[in-house]
């Protein structure tokens, strides 16, 4: 019987080497317990932590949790948790040693990021990947992308955020915009300076920052293979929240914080690269342009925006980010040279910047709808059309669908777009509808604030 990759990867965590220099760091660090934390489709951060005494046990054994903890064991309205039941049985998270590290907050603590397998002993499928696995999703599709193209995808994300609490009251004078305003930012400073501090020691590499709307603050670090981005933004998150504990701060990636408020986005920089080479632009070209290849693949991306939705602007809120006009979101599909109106922007140094994400994105999925959008660009030499001026002009919304502008718009664009549910996989398409549909049901069923102010008393 040949290995599954259960049995592969527990045979790569029996390496002495790569161990030993664990158990150093370990030693060296004061390290008492270790977290083994997966993600779950949403993007939130699952997993149980575990005394480092038994580091071995667990690089060999892995971890177990129920099924259901995928999809943040949440019920639909029938009281079934979604993604299999209570009778659903357990997976194994196995740790991912190149993510070993110390917390920089608090060094007797360290974490490994896991990849999830189904358990050993289910037959047929037992050792094999778990489909509902979205960091486990990206490698795959990431891995057959490459093999079918040559390309690597790289990317860089920019995490808008709002910070509220004690001292954080915006300044500005009346009729200014307090944004990029260093008064602004120097109201921030005990927050920037502890979450770059704290990001730089756990690897990222932090460039700069800046103050955008009342309380949101954006911080970015250089971009890398799309896997490692996305790694990084789970990070730069559970970063975030312990900086916020630690200066009774409230810190939130809701997409669209309030009405007339700027939205929360988490915009994708992306290239694609053969060896050495970015495929986007020509070397030695430094006008704005975009190869021929290039606009293959963003013609992929465009096509397949309507059902990557579900995926970029996953919550009910998120959709309130397109409404506003000239606030920098975008209501349509297409592209544009250096232009912040449209769906995705050609920049400066070849990359293309998707405008879409928001702040609440699982970047698990959103890199692997990219790839499989931009897989069936190169295939079908799919044309993006002219770029445009503005985001209302009548040739992009003739050549692509309709920008989703609602959750259930995105549900049903998400089911009609059989190429981004192959490239996640039937197990994780399944998944995602049934949570989304249910997420939008109760929506639906829940009688909301405006509603009450609206109609309460509106009639005689």
């Amino acid at each position: 019987m040949s290995p599954t990759p259960l049995d592969q990867h527990r045979e790569a965590n029996a390496s002495e080497a790569a161990v030993s220099e664990i158990v150093r760091t370990i030693e060296t660090s004061g390290v008492e317990f270790i977290y083994y934390q997966g993600i779950s489709i949403t993007g939130r951060v699952m997993g149980k932590v575990v005394p480092a005494k038994h580091l071995r046990r667990n690089l060999e054994r892995g971890i177990n949790l129920h099924r259901t903890a995928i999809s943040d064991l949440q019920a639909d309205r029938a009281g079934n948790l979604i993604g299999g039941g209570v009778q659903a049985p357990e997976f194994t998270a196995m740790a991912d040693l190149d993510t070993f590290a110390v917390l920089p907050w608090d060094t007797s603590v360290a974490r490994f990021f896991t990849e999830i397998y189904e358990p050993e002993h289910l037959p047929e499928i037992g050792g094999q990947r778990l489909g509902t696995d979205s960091r486990g999703t990206l490698k795959r599709v990431h891995a057959d992308f490459t093999a079918k193209t040559g390309l690597e995808l790289r990317s860089g994300c920019e995490p808008e955020m709002t910070w509220k609490g004690p001292g954080m009251a915006v300044r500005f004078a009346a009729g200014a915009s307090p944004s990029y305003h260093i008064d602004n930012l120097e109201l921030m400073r005990p927050v920037y300076q502890r979450v770059i501090r704290y990001a730089t020691a756990l690897g990222l590499n932090m460039i700069e920052g800046d103050y955008e709307d009342p309380g949101q603050l954006e911080l970015n670090w250089m971009f890398d293979k799309a896997d490692l981005t996305a790694d990084r933004l789970i990070t730069y998150r559970q970063i975030c929240r312990q900086v916020a504990r630690e200066l009774d701060l409230i810190a939130s990636f809701m997409p669209k914080p309030a009405t007339g408020m700027m939205g929360n986005g988490c915009h994708h920089n992306i290239s694609f690269w053969r060896g050495d080479q970015n495929v986007l632009a020509e070397p030695g070209r430094r006008e704005l342009h975009l190869t021929q290849e290039g606009q293959h693949l963003l013609g992929g991306i465009l096509s397949h925006t309507p059902g990557s939705m579900m995926i970029n602007g996953q919550t009910i809120n998120s959709y309130k980010r397109y409404w506003d006009a000239g606030q920098f979101a975008p209501s349509e599909i297409n592209w544009g040279m250096d232009n912040r109106s449209c769906t995705v922007r050609l920049s400066a140094n070849g990359r293309l910047e998707c405008r879409l994400p928001d702040a609440s994105v699982n970047p698990y999925l959103s890199h692997a709808a990219i790839l499989g959008a931009a897989a069936d660009g190169l295939a079908n030499a799919i044309d993006p059309g002219p770029s445009h001026i503005g985001a209302s002009e009548v040739g992009a919304a003739g050549r692509f669908e309709p920008l989703p502008l609602t959750l259930a718009e995105a549900i049903s664009a998400f089911q009609r777009d059989s190429v981004i549910q192959e490239t996640l996989g039937q197990q994780m398409s399944q998944i995602l509808i049934d949570y989304k549909t249910d997420e939008w049901a109760r929506f639906c069923s829940a009688v909301t604030d405006y509603e009450q102010t609206r109609y309460e008393q509106a009639i005689p």
